[in-house]
């Protein structure tokens, strides 16, 4: 039986990385086998790409050449390790997918969503996440969040206008795909979102279990 795809969404200050952990011991908890990725990253190849994509030295990148690089980790990630652990049963959860590419790449730098779903179909072999955990948050509350965290990276150094088109374009992506999307209000206490996000997953599970 083939494994499932949980990826965990947001933007800067959402809380992910908290929620990631917590996320990883319920399932842990309860016997299933895991691997926890992120993005970019997760390979060799993929922990290359990401420190020269968020590298602040790096000044100005392009948008197409920051798009192409988001995809050459996400399509050594998917070959390399998620692709096999899906095969073999094993859940994979991970720290942003392609969803990520639509609302950064896309909403914040205004990447064509055509260019994104063709590289999406190629590059990540078309696989999608069979649920997504969106934790939202307002931007000034993310951003005030993220401040604290120390020197900004080069896409955390943006300006609030490109946080608030990588906003709307997550909502926007969870609007189109109601089924896989979960909307949590990451403006909550950290314990409450956890805590939401682990509803989330359990009443997934259950739809899993009862479609079997």
């Amino acid at each position: 039986m083939k494994g499932c795809l949980i990826s965990l969404e947001g933007g800067e200050g959402a809380g992910k990385s908290t929620v990631l952990e917590a996320l990883r011991a319920h399932l842990e908890c309860l016997g299933i086998k895991l691997l926890v990725t992120r993005e970019p990253g997760g390979t060799a190849l993929g922990e290359a790409i990401r420190s020269v994509v968020l590298d602040e030295q790096m000044g100005q990148v392009c948008a197409e050449s920051e798009l192409l690089l988001m995809f050459a980790a996400r399509a050594q990630l998917v070959r390399e390790l998620i692709m096999p652990a899906l095969d073999e049963g094993t859940w994979v959860l991970s720290d942003r997918f392609t969803d990520a590419s639509y609302a950064y790449q896309g909403g914040g730098r205004g990447q064509p969503e055509g260019r994104i779903a063709e590289l999406e179909a190629w590059a990540a072999s078309g696989i999608k996440p069979d649920l997504t955990l969106l934790l939202d948050v307002p931007v000034e509350i993310g951003l005030a969040r993220a401040q604290v965290r120390g020197v900004p990276d080069r896409i955390e150094s943006e300006q609030s206008g490109f946080f608030d088109r990588v906003r709307s374009a997550y909502r926007e992506r969870a609007g189109l795909e109601p089924s896989r999307f979960r909307i949590i209000d990451s403006s909550q206490d950290i314990d409450s979102v956890a805590a939401s996000a682990l509803a989330a997953v359990d009443e997934f599970m259950i739809r899993q279990r009862d479609s079997k």
